[in-house]
């Protein structure tokens, strides 16, 4: 079937890449993904794929094991991943996010200890802002780390935590007031936040003393990947589990991962859209009404236009924050309105799909019925339409200030 959204400018390398993970989700994540999904199953084989492939290493530098390709490479692998069932691209979405933080900001120790392990896909990564108090408002995070001697002792709760139980490296971030008035901290709160690389055990219950992760999440969609809460209480971690070693430094640090998360959702949202294209325009030509097929209706032939045309605009939006994050410039802009775009976006072309299929749209039997589940939480992950608002209208104003 020709394919929307092509890329251009291209390596060889990429090509060859995207091309493997495309047979592979063909092969190995179609044919299965509903049945997995209706029964919340971790898609245990299907991970043991995307190990043997690299992809856990796909963004990690060469000389740590990994592939040391771009974050445009990757956006384009979750795409194609994302377009078999958005469930698996959540997993791999978490690791690489905590990778990349700690490529960013890690001290060399913490480097050469976690990311040749995470390029093998033997460290599986997940990290932690959210909790159950807060939404989007970073700076009201009440969990704390305290020093103790050498070591530091955190307490709190932590929520939404994408692959929590199957991680084996949570990236969590905790108020530590360390070198700070209660004064400072209050009217500052946001440089009173550090980043704790905790390592555990696989699992639910209690994975290390202090520390414990309660059973899944019932949800809505975006099942098979396991989200968790994460619970602590008197977890003591070394001096040098701080990421990058220094305290102070953590919401600057989940903030430039999230930024890469921002073009992951993004890419997601192009997938999952994608797929439901081409569920859209297949069903269109095979169901019949008044003798013909429904695609020759006028009705159904705009809705696919308008369905190919969203997947194409988010797809381009999408790359373009990807290449400007790679080219080392800021990209909170062009990330927030490819999240935006994209998350959007594939919520209507999902809708528009479903209701091409009609009633049985809504049947279980349908792939498009998985679809209309999983779309919404893109609406949410890594920030809402409105906080992805606040920051294009906060930043387009720094760029179009009037002067004088």
């Amino acid at each position: 079937m020709a394919r929307l959204a092509q890329t251009a400018g291209l390596t060889d390398i990429q090509q060859e890449i995207l091309s493997t993970v495309r047979d592979f989700v063909d092969k190995e994540i179609l044919p299965v993904a509903t049945e997995l999904e209706h029964r919340d199953e971790y898609p245990q084989q299907i991970v043991d794929g995307l190990k043997e492939l690299g992809l856990f290493g796909l963004m990690i530098p060469e000389e740590y094991g990994g592939l040391g390709e771009s974050l445009l490479t990757y956006a384009l692998c979750v795409e194609e991943i994302a377009r078999g069932w958005m469930s698996v691209s959540g997993i791999i979405n978490t690791h690489f996010i905590v990778a990349y933080m700690l490529k960013q900001h890690g001290t060399q120790e913490q480097k050469d200890h976690f990311l040749p392990r995470m390029a093998a896909g033997d460290i599986r990564g997940a990290f932690s802002m959210s909790e159950p108090a807060l939404g989007s408002d970073v700076s009201a995070i009440t969990s704390k780390a305290v020093k103790d001697g050498d070591e530091y002792v955190l307490n709190g709760q932590k929520m939404w935590l994408t692959n929590g139980g199957t991680s084996s490296l949570v990236a969590v971030l905790v108020r530590s007031d360390e070198g700070h008035s209660p004064e400072e901290a209050a009217a500052k709160p946001h440089k009173s936040m550090t980043t704790f690389l905790i390592e555990k055990e696989p699992g639910f219950g209690e994975v290390r003393p202090g520390l414990t992760i309660p059973g899944k999440i019932d949800k809505m969609g975006y099942k098979g990947v396991d989200t968790t809460e994460l619970i602590m209480d008197g977890l003591r971690l070394p001096a040098d589990r701080v990421l990058g070693g220094t305290t102070g430094r953590g919401f600057y640090q989940m903030m430039d991962g999230v930024e890469v998360g921002r073009v992951n959702v993004a890419a997601r949202g192009c997938g999952v859209a994608q797929r439901a294209f081409e569920l859209g325009v297949s069903y269109a030509q095979q169901r019949h009404t008044f003798g013909k097929p429904i695609a020759q209706h006028q009705a159904i032939q705009f809705k696919l236009a308008e369905m190919a045309t969203k997947v194409e605009a988010a797809h381009a939006m999408m790359v373009n924050a990807a290449r400007k994050k790679d080219s080392g410039e800021r990209n909170d802009l062009e990330a927030g309105m490819a999240k935006y775009l994209a998350s959007e976006y594939c919520k209507e072309v999902v809708e528009d799909a479903f209701r091409i299929h009609g009633g049985y749209g809504f049947s279980k039997e349908y792939e498009i019925e998985r679809l209309y589940r999983e779309a919404p939480m893109l609406l949410i992950g890594e920030g809402t339409a409105e906080i992805q608002k606040m920051i294009i209208g906060r930043r387009l104003l720094e760029e179009y200030r009037l002067q004088g």
